[in-house]
């Protein structure tokens, strides 16, 4: 992962050197604990404020430079607004917004976790440093040339005053490994496609041993044994072999019934025989998010030893065209043994899927499955970059991934499935169409697809992330292109409805 931070809890204090970065409300109160820190540079800190016609209000920024009477090189007073109006969530976004805030060149920084009211609690200080963590991150490693201004520091070292330094340490200490599968995910995301190829990614996704994650990699010989024939044939196009990886963390009780992940992961994805147009054909690198926050997801719940029974399952491949790619108009068997017509080799992370959740259910019987995919542009279309798509057979499992999404602000929408859709799938040669052949509900005729390998008795939900996986709306935690989208959702929804 790229992380040049370093990031720890400390007493208030005023900072000898470095950015210093204090909260205030609308009506440019501070805490306690933080007038004492600004003491010296009130007077100039109301001055400042009147000229810049900056009251405190919700995400309004007011920055001095080296300010008179402080030893700090740079005070930055972020506005709370009202207090009372603060949820959970903004904490995260207010620690990203601190981190958008310190310079290129500065490599210290103290940041004051303190409200009018007094010192924020360990959880809001630990959301804070969160956000602080996520906003840093920067997917840099193949540049070798930047101008002067550009360079930032080696490594950034911050420091969260806070009034109980062990209680936040403690708190933050899961959220630092939630944190580290977000970023897992973002790098696997932003990888160009010539490094990380189905095996590679295979390969990293084995790194998750270190956590005591069981995993296994199935190759084309142990998948063409299981019948896996709609997830080889998108990938027989390319000099590259598919993988499946399968991923178990065992932090619950014995023999409990898993809930289970499985993730679209192709590595690139050019259409197939039916190519794309070559205009921003390069984001298609990103066509594997679904399969990264599965393991970022992984990483997250074996990091923090969460006291759940997880599985996650990822078809990887690369869809290529060449002279034995596949065609338009073939039909293949899946490993349910239900018969696919190839309309379009482009309905491609479908194909993946029908293979591993028939796989994941079958083989592991979970309490509930979700899937996740970079799988339509008409999700986009419907939604933009927002929300999910949500798609579910099971009420209960929608609203707590609905519930999940509110209070991380990674957010679902929930769309219609309904037996109407099915007959625009279906096929005068096998039991079923990859695509229904018109612009009209291709979110929903891709997701009634892959709820023909689901079974009815299994709880299911499959979230269509095209808007939100890469190339999503920036955010204060995140500017990257690879988002790591999910990692946070999913393990919501572990913590609060499945761990004991």
């Amino acid at each position: 992962m790229t992380d040049a931070l370093r990031l720890g809890f400390g007493p208030f204090t005023a900072p000898a050197k470095g950015v210093l970065v204090a909260f205030c409300d609308e009506g440019l109160r501070f805490g306690p604990a933080t007038r004492r820190a600004l003491a010296p540079a009130v007077e100039v800190v109301g001055r400042a404020a009147k000229a810049e016609r900056f009251t405190g209000k919700k995400n309004a920024t007011l920055e001095l430079v080296v300010p008179e009477g402080l030893k700090a090189t740079r005070l930055v007073v972020i506005g709370l607004g009202k207090t009372a109006d603060l949820k959970p969530k903004d904490f995260l976004r207010l620690g990203g917004l601190a981190m958008s805030k310190l310079p290129n060149s500065a490599s210290d920084a103290t940041v004051l976790a303190e409200m009018p009211g007094g010192a924020m609690k360990s959880e809001q200080a630990a959301d804070l440093a969160q956000g602080l963590r996520l906003r840093a991150y920067a997917f840099d490693r193949y540049k070798t040339k930047r101008k002067d201004d550009e360079k930032p520091p080696a490594m950034r070292n911050v420091t969260v005053a806070v009034s109980d330094v062990a209680g936040a340490r403690k708190v933050y200490e899961p959220r630092s490994a939630i944190s580290d599968g977000v970023l897992l995910a973002r790098d696997l995301v932003n990888e160009p496609a010539n490094v990380l190829s189905p095996e590679e990614f295979a390969r990293r996704a084995g790194a998750l041993k270190k956590l005591r994650v069981a995993v296994e990699v199935l190759d084309l010989k142990a998948m063409k044994k299981l019948g896996m024939n709609a997830l080889l044939g998108v990938g027989q196009g390319s000099a590259r072999e598919s993988r499946v990886v399968v991923m178990r963390w065992n932090g619950g009780k014995a023999g409990e019934a898993p809930v289970a992940f499985i993730g679209k992961g192709v590595c690139f994805d050019t259409g197939g025989i039916s190519i794309k147009p070559a205009a921003s054909m390069e984001d298609m690198k990103g066509d594997m998010a679904g399969a990264a926050c599965v393991v970022g997801l992984m990483h997250a719940l074996a990091a923090r030893k969460a006291r759940v029974n997880a599985i996650g399952v990822i078809g990887v491949v690369e869809n290529m065209p060449d002279g034995n790619a596949q065609r338009p108009g073939d039909i293949v068997k899946s490993m349910s043994g239900q018969t696919i017509e190839i309309i379009n080799t482009d309905a491609e992370g479908r194909l993946v899927l029908a293979d591993a959740i028939w796989y994941t259910a079958q083989r592991f019987k979970p309490k509930f499955m979700v899937d996740l995919a970079t799988l339509t542009g008409a999700i986009i279309v419907a939604l933009g970059q927002e929300y999910a798509g949500m798609f579910s057979n099971n009420d209960q499992l929608a609203e707590r991934l609905t519930k999940a999404g509110l209070e991380t602000g990674e957010l679902v929408w929930r769309m219609p499935l309904a037996p109407e859709y099915d007959k625009m799938i279906d096929s005068k040669f096998a039991d079923m169409k990859n695509t229904g052949g018109s612009r009209w509900g291709g979110a929903i005729t891709a997701a009634q697809f892959i709820k023909r390998f689901v079974d009815d008795k299994t709880p299911w939900a499959h979230l269509d992330i095209a808007g939100t996986g890469f190339d999503s709306r920036q955010t204060d935690i995140n500017k990257s292109w690879g988002s790591g989208w999910g990692v946070r959702l999913l393990d919501r929804l572990v913590a609060d409805y499945y761990e004991k």
